[in-house]
């Protein structure tokens, strides 16, 4: 008989820690399931080392890392689209019956020099040292958020780590592709928009002063019109009396100290909220943004609910990732009504961010004990009416921008020969 060090979860959702004795993993995690409590980790206890081993073992993993030690310096995150590559290789290796540490070795060495080689290099020895995939992983956050720990734990809990890789790779490779999308659309008003401030930029500093020295030498009486643009034209140059800023300098780089303000307001919580509520609400894209979301986090909760794991902690690594401060005020509410004994459906209801058709499907899956099928079959819904939105706007986007320049350089064609027709009337006279 073995001992087994374990983490669970009780009936109120709260984290229980202890030891069990049982000869294999399986037999313990039953063991522990007898008790009410439902496993999140469940490991060998470790058997102490004589001193002196322990000192020969500890020389042995310096000697070990030194020696694997040499991926590159690196920094920042491991990018989404590198992480769902490995997730889906490894996937394929688990299914395909690899040994675990065996397949994260073949995909070390498959790796370039840089971030994801240093942590896969760090994940393998701490698997190679007697620690689990999830254990290892979950002391690398900058590759493995904590969505991604918590369902490969549940995938070795269940001895199901093969289906649960496939799974998450399949969520991984749906959220890129919905975010694929949403940034195809941004391009397009992204790039007429520079192009148009860069043309008016342009009109602004070399051609409208020159209308202005021939209209000086004419000493025509200039239409408000014109005088306006004049006007606006010495604001871009800087050559009003007593300005000291140039308005070009607003135009270049205003849109740019308006995103960096706008992302370190955002990392205040008041700043977060209130740009969270507003975005919902703006008309069109208040809208795409709600859709989006929705599909994100049904799609996560039912991937962590088929993967098994437990209700409470699905709901609040679904809150932590929803990525918008309303909902995820809303999702605590629901867990808050869920540990108290309450439904899923009517604290997200009364919140009044889903549409009504997503709370009834959810109300609809409690009932039936179905809830991951319902959920990962609303996520299929809004990503088909995300799609949709999102050609919507695109379509939209077009006319509305085509029609905006085209006003604002007949504003200024139109400015700048109604002093000509002045000038042409009093030679004739």
């Amino acid at each position: 008989m073995a001992t087994y060090t374990y983490q669970a979860l009780n009936a109120s959702g709260k984290t229980q820690k202890g030891t069990v004795e049982a000869s294999s993993s399986e037999e313990a995690i039953q063991r522990i399931k007898a008790q009410g409590y439902f496993p999140t980790s469940v490991q060998p206890q470790k058997e102490k080392k004589p001193k002196g081993a322990a000192a020969a073992a500890e020389a042995n993993a310096k000697k070990k890392k030194k020696k694997k030690k040499g991926g590159g310096f690196s920094i920042g995150k491991v990018g989404a689209k590198h992480l769902t590559l490995f997730t889906r290789q490894l996937s394929t290796l688990q299914d395909a019956g690899l040994p675990l540490l065996r397949s994260l070795q073949i995909l070390e060495s498959q790796q370039k020099p840089g971030l994801m080689k240093n942590i896969l290099l760090g994940v393998c020895e701490e698997v190679e040292g007697g620690s689990s995939l999830s254990e290892a992983m979950g002391k690398y956050p900058k590759a493995f958020n904590h969505l991604y720990v918590k369902m490969v734990n549940a995938g070795e809990i269940g001895g199901v780590l093969d289906v649960i890789l496939q799974r998450l790779s399949e969520f991984m490779e749906k959220s890129q592709k919905l975010k694929a999308k949403i940034k195809g659309a941004m391009v397009y008003p992204i790039v007429v928009l520079i192009v148009a401030i860069t043309i008016l930029t342009a009109i602004m500093l070399l051609i409208i002063p020159k209308f202005e020295e021939i209209f000086t030498d004419f000493e025509i009486e200039l239409p408000s019109l014109t005088q306006g643009l004049i006007t606006t034209s010495r604001w871009v140059a800087g050559s009003n009396p007593g300005q000291e800023i140039p308005g070009w300098f607003f135009m270049v780089f205003g849109v740019p100290i308006m995103w960096i303000s706008i992302k370190i307001l955002r990392k205040t919580p008041p700043g977060r909220a209130m740009f969270d509520y507003l975005i919902l609400w703006t008309p069109v894209v208040g809208k795409l943004v709600r859709k989006t979301i929705i599909a994100r986090f049904t799609r996560t909760m039912g991937t962590l609910i088929s993967a098994g794991v437990p209700i409470l902690e699905a709901v609040t690594i679904t809150s932590q990732t929803s990525g918008n401060y309303v909902f995820e005020k809303a999702l605590m509410n629901v867990h808050d009504s869920i540990r108290e004994g309450e439904t899923f459906a009517v604290p997200l209801r009364e919140s009044k961010t889903c549409d009504p058709i997503v709370v009834n499907m959810i109300d609809v899956g409690e009932e039936t004990g179905e809830m991951d099928a319902m959920l990962l079959k609303i996520a299929d819904n809004y990503d088909e009416e995300v799609d949709v939105a999102v050609a919507a706007l695109v379509s939209l986007l077009e006319p509305i921008m085509v029609v905006l320049l085209g006003g604002m350089v007949g504003t200024i064609v139109v400015a700048m020969f109604l002093p000509m027709i002045k000038m042409l009337e009093s030679l004739s006279g």
